[in-house]
């Protein structure tokens, strides 16, 4: 097992045919922040001609959600200022979803529990999603009038196998 990053907000480990993509951040339960959405994209990009790594699989560790987004908390008390942290936090975190749109290898997301915005965001580009009975997907910017960003509205209207419509 190779780890790649010394960030403990994500790790990134290198297992078998496997690049592991594990978010860290079980208090913030795993939000993004700028550093893991990085640190996400450098590793796509070493292991994207690694032919040792065939697959790669996003999951969690210990914890009650997969990624509740963007850390918008983190965003907000940013010493650049919201505005042009959030700005510096998209830029990263679309970069990374266009990465993981057209990777060529497989993914596998594990969307065990919470799963929101961002999380959304690094888990639909995958070729294979796995939910389980304690999932929960969720585009909460909605709700105050923002549109569903990286794909959220495209994607989520097409999942294969339906889905419980949750808001009667």
């Amino acid at each position: 097992m190779d780890m790649m990053t010394t960030n403990a907000d994500v790790l990134t480990i290198k297992e078998g045919q496997g690049g592991r993509l594990r978010l860290n951040r079980p208090k913030a339960l795993h939000s993004l922040n700028r550093q893991m959405v990085r640190d996400m994209a450098s590793a796509l990009l070493e292991w994207r001609d690694d032919p040792e790594v065939r697959i790669i699989l996003i999951d969690h560790a210990e914890g009650r959600g997969f990624c509740a987004g963007g850390d918008v908390v983190d965003i907000a008390n940013s010493v650049d200022g919201a505005d042009a942290a959030a700005r510096a936090f998209f830029f990263d975190e679309y970069r990374l979803n266009h990465l993981e749109y057209t990777y060529p290898k497989p993914g596998v997301a594990f969307m065990d529990g919470i799963t929101m915005g961002g999380g959304v965001g690094i888990a639909l580009p995958c070729r294979y999603r796995v939910a389980t009975e304690r999932t929960v997907l969720a585009m909460p910017e909605t709700t105050i009038g923002i549109f569903p960003d990286v794909g959220g509205g495209r994607y989520l209207s097409r999942l294969r196998g339906g889905w419980r419509n949750s808001w009667r």
